[in-house]
């Protein structure tokens, strides 16, 4: 587990690598790529029964 201090230490190096006015900017990809990922998983999970249900239907 990360610890405060390196959890600091971190945000920091970040903070120097990219410059606080594109911290905004990544953190809205980040959050954007998050949100694709769930919305991929509940489709495949979505999916499942159908094609249960479309087997079923087909015996």
């Amino acid at each position: 587990m990360l610890g405060t201090q390196e959890i600091i230490l971190i945000a920091l190096v970040v903070l120097l690598l990219f410059g606080g006015k594109k911290i905004p900017e990544l953190m809205k990809g980040l959050g954007k790529g998050v949100k694709s990922f769930k919305d991929g998983v509940n489709g495949i999970a979505d999916e499942q029964p159908k094609a249960e249900q479309t087997k079923e239907q087909k015996q």
